[in-house]
Formats: structure tokens, sequence, C-alpha cells
């Protein structure tokens, strides 16, 4: 199958259903001062950190502070088969929280609390409004942390539903490796739990992968028990700057095709690095630049760094600095979340379309060098991230949103990256999601039939279609 035109991702498909009063009004005398229809909340919840242009908001606003609250929600819509989409700090990237399709927004942010800490077994049990930086500070005690770092501080709720990584995926995985179990509203308003604690299990249908990755569309999580992981006996961040983003990308290639268990591994090109330090006044080298992490003992981190070290020369790796204090390791990752920040401040107005592939390591050089001539002919502004340790990486393109003619650069930018990546054996999203803006690519990645498989589950588990409607397939 050919992959979409550009076009197809300009703008989303706006079909909103209407919202009888009378669920509104079921809605107020349920929930009080917990159901707002205030305008200027409804548009705070209707919309996340994509670059699509803003449709109307939801309806109405639920404020969910327990499961009870969430199920009676549901129920509601159920009965008046009104669309539900679940909201919780509105990070997502690709149209996750759109009311393409009308109906309410549950936020999930007041259901904020630890509910167990198993450190013996190594896992935790959480409300999907914790966030990963709250998480890690109530279990810090314990000398065990929780690894998934997609850079926003995002619920761990929000985190499940699209499947997010990170910078430290090469190492511990993805949420699909670390969420356990899960309790969830269905789309008839019913609560159902799956997975328990124990590392592994062969009882029946593995529901919770099926709910992990789903983006609000099959049900609402309310509890999430994950993986937690000791606290490294020793830690050593490094940063080495490289004369081409060739080679950085053979240094990384070598380094995990030798088996170095290196914990993160960041490219950032050199545009990053460049608004990086314009934006927190940092002097670092403005030339592509890998930001490493090693864990472990401490002979092992030293062993792992000084290999990484030998190889990155190899390849005229230059200019290596260390850090093992908290404060230097701090700066430095600091510097790599802000890169979104710093970008968007090097052009006043504009907005970021991401893209997100990810390819086997052994194709990474092939489909991020191509990437990057085509992106530098089209004059568009843009900056490079990635954690390129497992072969995901993203461009940010600057565009002006009052100049159509920039979006459809970005647009077709983002259409040949991720078609590039899908003839590589890659994935058009690895990390963000599908949402509203890669529907189209999933058909390709996937085929028709697997697409048709997913449209019966949801059918199935959502006769009604209201649970985020319009997301992830047509």
């Amino acid at each position: 199958m050919n992959a979409p035109t550009p076009a197809a991702h300009l703008a989303p498909v706006v079909n909103a259903r209407p919202v009888p009063q009378a669920f509104i009004d079921a809605l107020k005398a349920r929930f009080g001062n917990n159901c707002s229809t205030a305008l200027v909340i409804r548009e705070q919840h209707g919309r996340d950190e994509s670059a699509f242009a803003p449709v109307p908001p939801p309806s109405a606003v639920i404020f969910a502070e327990c499961t009870q609250d969430v199920a009676d929600a549901v129920k509601l819509a159920s009965e008046y088969k009104v669309p539900v989409i679940p909201f919780g700090v509105g990070s997502s990237l690709e149209g996750h929280l759109l009311a393409v399709q009308g109906g309410i927004s549950i936020d999930l942010t007041r259901m904020n609390k630890v509910l167990s800490i198993n450190a013996e077994d190594l896992t935790v049990t959480v409300q999907p409004g914790v966030t990963r930086k709250q998480l890690n500070e109530e279990i810090k005690s314990t000398g065990l942390f929780f690894p998934i770092d997609p850079g926003a501080d995002a619920t761990l709720g929000g985190m499940s539903a699209t499947r997010a990584s990170g910078t430290n995926a090469v190492r511990y995985g993805t949420m699909r490796e670390n969420v356990l179990a899960l309790e969830v509203v269905t789309a008839s308003g019913e609560i159902i739990r799956t997975g328990t604690r124990a590392k592994k299990s062969s009882a029946g249908y593995d529901l919770t992968r099926l709910f992990v990755g789903s983006e609000g569309t099959l049900g609402v999580m309310t509890e999430v028990t994950v993986r937690l992981y000791p606290l490294p006996e020793a830690i050593s961040a490094a940063i080495c700057s490289f004369p081409s983003i060739e080679a950085a990308v053979q240094t990384v290639i070598q380094v995990i095709q030798l088996g170095v268990p290196i914990a993160r591994v960041e490219l950032i090109d050199h545009h990053s690095v460049r608004m990086v330090n314009a934006y927190a006044k940092l002097g670092l080298r403005e030339e592509p630049m890998l930001l490493m992490e090693f864990h472990g003992s401490p002979a092992g981190v030293k062993e792992q760094a000084e290999t990484v070290q030998e190889i990155a020369s190899d390849h005229g790796g230059n200019a290596f600095e260390w850090a093992t204090t908290p404060e230097e390791r701090t700066r430095l990752w600091t510097a790599r979340h802000n890169a979104y920040f710093a970008a968007l401040q090097s052009r006043p107005g504009c907005r970021a379309i991401s893209t997100d592939t990810c390819v086997p390591i052994s194709k990474l050089a092939d489909c991020l060098l191509d990437s990057v001539a085509e992106t530098e002919a089209s004059g568009l502004p843009y900056f490079l991230v990635g954690h390129v340790g497992d072969g995901n990486f993203h461009f940010g393109y600057l565009i002006d949103p009052e100049i159509p003619s920039e979006r459809e650069i970005a647009e077709d930018l983002n259409h040949k990256l991720v078609s590039r990546a899908l003839r590589l054996g890659g994935t058009c999203t690895g990390e963000h999601g599908i949402g509203l803006h890669k529907m189209d690519f999933l058909v390709t990645e996937a085929g028709v039939g697997a697409v048709n498989m997913m449209r019966t589950l949801k059918q199935a588990l959502d006769p009604h279609n209201i649970m985020n409607p319009g997301k992830i397939f047509h």
C-alpha cells in the first residue's frame, strides 16, 4: 500500500455529535462543582502540544477524584452515547485530546495518590494522575526509582495510554515492558482489573498490553502498577562533540552492537545545541553531540565509559565532559529536556511539528542522514534530538502558523521521513502514538487486515464508540 499524501495530515476532521442538555444536567447533579462548563476550562482541556489548529472544545470537564467518579461519568456518557476523552497534563503531541467528535473531558489530575509501594517486589501502584517526577520523589527513600522519562512531567496514566518511553528506554524499556497491572473503567462504566504484581503470567489474553498504548480509545485507566528498579550504585554522565551527525550516529551503532549496557544515549544536533545555549546560557560546543549516561557499580561504570570514549574517539569524538555529581548531571539533562522550549524561543510565535520515527539500529544512519539532507534543503528552521540508542529520533520543524506553505513543507518532510522509516523496517511512531496525525501511516505500517482487527476490537469493547473517538484509525 502506498503511503498517504502529506495533505491528509493538514487539519483534523471535526464531526461533533450533539450533547443533550439532559446529559449535562445529569453530570452537574452528580458532580456539582467538579463539573465545569466554563469556556476557559473547556478550551484548556480541548488542546494538547500538537500543532493542529484549534477545534471546538469538549462540552464539559469532569474533575474525577476517585475510580467511582470515572465509572459514574462513563456510565452517563454511555447512556447518552456521548464521547469521553481522558485528560492528564495535556502534553501529548499527536492531537490525542482534541474533541473532534465532541463530548466531555475527564480530568484525572486530582487522582494523584501513590496507593502502595511494594519495595520488596520492586513494584508500585498509583492513581493515573501521579506524574513521573512525583513518583520518584515519593519513593526515593526506598532506594528505588522509576526510569521511564519522556521529558515532559507526564502522568503515569497518560504515559501508559500512549506507551511512552524516553531517554532511558535503551536500558529499561518502555511503558509496554514496565506496566504490570491496571484498573480500567470500560466503555460501559464497568470497573475491571488486568494483570497482577507477579513478574509473569500465562493466564488468558494479555489485556494489560491491550490497554497500554490504546490512547484512551478502549477505556479509562484508574490505577497503574509499574516496575521499579534499584538506584544504581554509581552514575556517570558525559557529553561528547563530533565533527558530523554521521560520526555521532556511527558511534551509537557500534556501542549498541557491541552490547555496551549504556543507560542513556541522546543525539543533539548543532541547531539544538545553539538553541539550548541561547535559552539556558550554556557554553556547549555548537557541534553535533551525544549526551550519555552510565549506570552500575563504580567499576562497571568506569569500564562502560572507557569503552564508549574509545569508540567515540575512533569516529572523531572530542571534548568529552564528565559529570559525576547529581548537580552536574542535572545540568546536562536539563539542557536536553529544554531543547523543545529552547527551539520555540529561537523563533518567537512559531509552532513545532515534531516527528517520531524509530528504525532498527542498523538502519539508523541511512534514515537519519537522508532526512537531515532533505530538511536542510527545504530551508525550514528545525532541530533534531533522538533517543538514538534504540533507533528513535525526532525532528522539530519550526513553522509560522500564519504561513500555510510552511506547514505544508513540514508535513511533506514528515511524510518523506516516515515513509523512509517504514521502508527500512521501522515504525511511524516510536513513542508519541498515532492520535490524529498518523492514522493513515498506521494502515501503511500494519496493513489493512491488522487495522481492521483493531477496529473489531474497538467495536467489541466500545460498541457506541464513545471512548476518545476519531483517534488511531478513521
